[in-house]
């Protein structure tokens, strides 16, 4: 007992020196922004969006997530990215969870309010980075009745369980394809996609948010992607949609990043 004691003691102090490095530690890759919340206790307000993820629970980011400002979604090139998030209790001590920190997932865009000061409301106005975070995320590091706290935030890798998804809307030579679950980066620079009765990788092009889109006419053929992370990396998903797909299905693959 005594032993069990004593590492709970030790788990909670080396806990809370990881996030007071992070307070101390901004030039060290952590950034300035604020965060707010949005969706409802139980984050049914998030689903869907404008990275198109739907159901975020299907698409494997449940309430983890949070809207970007103008300045870090980057017209949806951010969709997917993981970002490690903590409260600046040096600033607003009395709103901060001590020792709370968490990993969010870009799934949605916090549009800019014009009407408002940058401020005063117009939280999500350019240039200014902001996190509208699930209510259940933001009340991992910060108190409710704080409506918004500065932060701290900082680029991280993104852990997933299972492979990458590949949901399949559109129509005929219009392959609207949407990319989820993606590990890794966890957001795409470039993707490609070959039909079975092809041998050549056509580019796609991003449609809207993590929505890419073919041209071609590929219906009755097997589908593969290859598939480039914002860091550099690439897998490739061999015959991961089968020829017999319909436009609505999803298909999971075995590999991820």
């Amino acid at each position: 007992m005594t032993n069990i004691f004593c590492f709970s003691i030790l788990a909670n102090f080396l806990l809370a020196m990881l996030c007071t490095n992070m307070i101390s530690s901004v030039s060290a890759g952590w950034m300035q922004a604020h965060a707010t919340f949005y969706g409802g206790s139980d984050a049914s307000g998030t689903m869907g969006g404008a990275c198109g993820y739907g159901d975020l629970y299907t698409d494997g980011y449940k309430t983890n997530t949070a809207a970007l400002s103008t300045a870090l979604f980057n017209d949806g090139k951010s969709c997917g990215g993981c970002y490690q998030m903590v409260c600046d209790a040096t600033k607003v001590p009395q709103w901060c969870l001590k020792g709370k920190w968490i990993t969010i997932t870009a799934t949605n865009f916090c549009p800019p309010n014009y009407a408002l000061p940058n401020d005063d409301g117009g939280w999500c106005n350019p240039p200014r980075p902001h996190f509208d975070m699930a209510q259940p995320a933001f009340e991992t590091i910060a108190i409710y009745r704080a409506g918004i706290v500065p932060v701290l935030y900082r680029k991280v890798g993104c852990r997933r369980s299972g492979g990458m998804r590949f949901t399949m809307n559109g129509r005929d030579y219009f392959e609207l394809v949407l990319i989820s679950n993606v590990g890794g980066a966890g957001d795409l620079s470039q993707v490609w996609i070959k039909g079975s009765k092809s041998n050549k990788w056509e580019t796609m092009s991003r449609n809207w948010g993590a929505n890419w889109q073919s041209l071609t006419y590929l219906n009755g053929q097997s589908l593969s992607f290859k598939i480039q992370a914002s860091n550099g990396k690439i897998k490739t998903a061999i015959d991961v949609v089968p020829s017999y797909w319909q436009f609505g299905q999803s298909f999971k693959s075995n590999i991820n990043f």
